[in-house]
């Protein structure tokens, strides 16, 4: 959590997160076959009023899903991929089982700021809000159960996912969370034109389950 301000460093952490996605999407597919999914995620779907989280608590995961994945002058980071509406979309059905833990998670974050530097999170400088989260990553925050690295995993875990998921889950909004990583998703089919290593591939921009072969129905594990 060292430094995020510098370009390079952004870049770095945007790659990170990138490489250790994909594996994971995988899983969310899996475990999300029950969720309503939505026919298609194209263009920029409107924001949506949250299912679980309150307004504070919306305020707070957003200010840190944006420091853990800011964006810079040359693309978007997780606020603008609006990776805490995946969140609380997902805590409203397969992440369920982790409402608990941010309604505690979230409450401790505001009393670490009040405490450490006497303001809210989302009223901080990015440069506080980077020493309280990388405190927290350090397990050196004080008043979260059951640690404060534990809460920063789990939020830094869930904001990856909401970067970079399928749109259909919420999160990865105009697909900035693809553009940022070079994924042009989806190919059913691939031209010879587009084998070519020195081509890059035309982004498809168009969630999995438009296509007929990833409906709700189907087994996203395979």
């Amino acid at each position: 959590m060292t430094d995020n301000n510098n370009p390079g460093r952004r870049k770095a952490l945007k790659g990170v997160a990138a490489v250790g996605t994909f594996g994971t999407i995988s899983t969310i597919g899996a475990m999300g076959a029950s969720a309503s999914l939505p026919a298609a995620a194209q263009g920029t779907p409107a924001r949506t009023t949250p299912r679980v989280l309150s307004a504070t608590e919306t305020a707070t995961l957003e200010a840190i899903c944006a420091r853990l994945i800011p964006g810079d002058a040359e693309s978007p980071g997780a606020r603008e991929a609006r990776a805490a509406e995946y969140i609380d979309r997902s805590l409203a059905d397969f992440l369920a089982g982790s409402r608990k833990a941010y309604a505690a998670g979230l409450a401790a974050v505001e009393a670490y700021a009040k405490s450490a530097k006497g303001a809210a999170f989302t009223a901080l400088a990015p440069a506080d809000q980077d020493e309280l989260l990388s405190a927290m990553e350090k397990n050196a925050a004080k008043g979260f159960t059951p640690n404060s690295a534990a809460f920063f995993n789990l939020v830094r875990n869930h904001t990856i996912q909401g970067t970079f998921c399928d749109p259909a889950y919420g999160g990865n909004a105009s697909f900035v969370g693809w553009d940022m990583i070079g994924y042009p998703g989806l190919r059913m089919a691939v031209a010879p034109e587009e084998q070519r290593m020195s081509v890059k591939p035309k982004p498809s921009r168009a969630s999995a389950y438009v296509d007929a072969n990833f409906s709700k129905g189907s087994n996203h594990g395979h």
